[in-house]
């Protein structure tokens, strides 16, 4: 990459990881706090769905307005968003107020997140697709890890510094954006003569997910939502699983947690690149959700938290590896639609960040390793599906090369 080009990367994986670190900034103190108020789990769990579920609704809008309107405003206004949602919460106790907080919060994450893949599509070539996705997926990463480590030492200072801090970070980032991000969206196309080229005819959200099952990148949005699934459905899960099954202390639980963490940062910076490089998106894809597959089978045998804890890293891994892998294999086959493309792929992320923490909640309130079982299931079929597909699009390039 030349000298430009990491500058704005680096930009924007600075935007990422404020966004990501300033709400794992609160989540240490959340259970706490909301106990404080006279709330739990219910609460606890709406938050998440709410979040997701405001981030599936506006996503495919905004990945249009992403191609229509820009990247850089649209990353602006999801900061700002992110900064507001922060605001609101600090503010009030009110839990309806909350709730409120967290649909601003996830607006402006739909925003951000499709924005910014868009960016990566337009400054970087075919061949440094990966690298650039494999960067931004660090940055959100590293966020994970060390926004809870900085939120945990806040609350020495008062249970709702850390949502305070939160959104003073958030405003920066708008500012920084503001004086630093320049536009990567190419100039609009025009037509013969000059004159302009029409404007994108305005769809629905259920439309536009209608027209993404026609789209040739539909098979990697369902491996993303089956992915998200998964892994939610596990994460959410997965401190009462070890606490149950093997005793595990609050502070292994962290350390569990916080490993997993700087393993996806690890392989996103130093692994991903390499390894597409050498073998292409298809074959790393196939790899990986195999490896992810077996995972979530040996989850089910672990006799001892060592051996789970290995297993969760191994998972982590995969998963790590899988996300910017599938962000480039959309982004390739969406040719002039990168922000339509990065905004379905976010809904489909959305869809299993809902579905996944319900169903595991419930799954597990019967019998704690359903949320394992099911997820094997889900992913079996997704190594089907995926196979087929490949198989599928083999022999339809086959056929073109013929002229049949």
């Amino acid at each position: 990459m030349s000298a430009d080009q990491r500058k704005k990367l680096l930009v924007l994986m600075i935007n990422m990881f404020i966004a990501i670190g300033s709400f794992g900034i609160v989540i240490p103190i959340l259970p706490k706090y909301l106990e404080s108020i006279n709330e739990g789990g219910t609460a606890a769990g709406l938050m998440i769905a709410i979040f997701a579920g405001a981030q599936l609704i506006v996503s495919p809008v905004a990945g249009k307005w992403t191609d229509q309107y820009g990247r850089r405003i649209m990353i602006i206004y999801g900061l700002a968003g992110l900064t507001l949602s922060s605001v609101v919460f600090y503010a009030s106790d009110f839990i309806w107020v909350l709730y409120l907080s967290r649909v601003i919060g996830g607006i402006g994450s739909a925003l951000l997140v499709p924005a910014i893949f868009a960016y990566v599509a337009d400054i970087t070539t075919l061949e440094q697709r990966a690298k650039g996705n494999s960067f931004i997926s660090a940055s959100m990463s590293l966020g994970i890890v060390i926004g809870p480590g900085i939120g945990g030492f806040l609350a020495d200072f008062g249970l709702k510094t850390p949502f305070l801090i939160s959104a003073i970070i958030s405003f920066v980032a708008v500012l920084f954006s503001i004086v630093v991000l320049k536009e990567s969206k190419p100039e609009t196309k025009v037509v013969a003569d000059g004159v302009p080229a029409a404007p994108v005819q305005k769809e629905s959200m259920l439309q536009q997910i209608i027209r993404s099952v026609r789209m040739p990148y539909f098979i990697p949005l369902i491996i993303t939502l089956v992915m998200s699934f998964g892994l939610m459905a596990y994460e959410s899960v997965l401190g009462l699983f070890v606490d149950n099954q093997f005793g595990a202390t609050p502070q292994e639980i962290a350390v569990m947690i916080t490993s997993t963490g700087i393993i996806s940062v690890v392989a996103q910076l130093f692994i991903v690149d390499r390894i597409v490089t050498k073998f292409g998106e298809v074959k790393v894809l196939n790899i990986f959700l195999g490896i992810v597959t077996i995972g979530f089978l040996l989850s089910l045998i672990a006799k001892s938290y060592i051996m789970f804890f290995g297993i969760t890293l191994l998972i982590f891994l995969a998963t790590s590896v899988l996300r910017p892998v599938l962000n480039t294999l959309i982004s390739k086959m969406a040719g002039d639609e990168q922000g339509f493309a990065m905004g379905m792929n976010n809904a489909y992320m959305s869809i299993g960040n809902i579905l996944g923490p319900v169903l595991a909640g419930v799954l597990y309130d019967i019998q704690i390793t359903f949320p394992f079982m099911l997820g094997l299931g889900i992913l079996l079929v997704a190594m089907f599906v995926t196979f087929a597909w490949q198989k599928r699009s083999i022999k339809t390039s086959q056929s073109v090369v013929l002229g049949k």
